[in-house]
């Protein structure tokens, strides 16, 4: 089974468009840097995606070095600021889509958001 999973901060107020916004932002990055195959088997799939939380950047900074690690496509936001954040507040991680299996071994201790 494939995935992808959006990571959110809880340590910022965000209002709820600018949070759907922030994570939509970092689903399509991490798509785009999928290989067809893989975004072609996760659309057959059902395109699963799961979205969690952390509760700080650093939380969020140390799970994107392990998930380049595993060679997994991700994609960090930083917003642009022209709404409710300062220019480059980093707000949210997509990682996959990719096997669950290994989205897992990085994201599996997180909860929903």
């Amino acid at each position: 089974m494939y995935k992808q999973t959006i990571i959110l901060r809880k340590d910022i107020k965000m209002e709820r468009g600018k949070v759907i916004a922030q994570a939509l932002h970092a689903s399509i990055g991490a798509l785009q840097l999928a290989n067809n195959q893989t975004v072609e088997r996760w659309q057959k799939e059902g395109g699963k995606k799961i979205v969690l939380k952390v509760g700080s950047l650093k939380e969020l900074k140390e799970l994107y070095p392990k998930a380049k690690a595993l060679k997994l496509p991700c994609f960090l936001v930083k917003n642009a600021g022209l709404t409710q954040l300062k220019p480059g507040t980093v707000t949210a991680l997509a990682i996959g889509p990719a096997k669950e299996d290994y989205i897992d071994k990085i994201t599996g201790k997180l909860k929903l958001y």
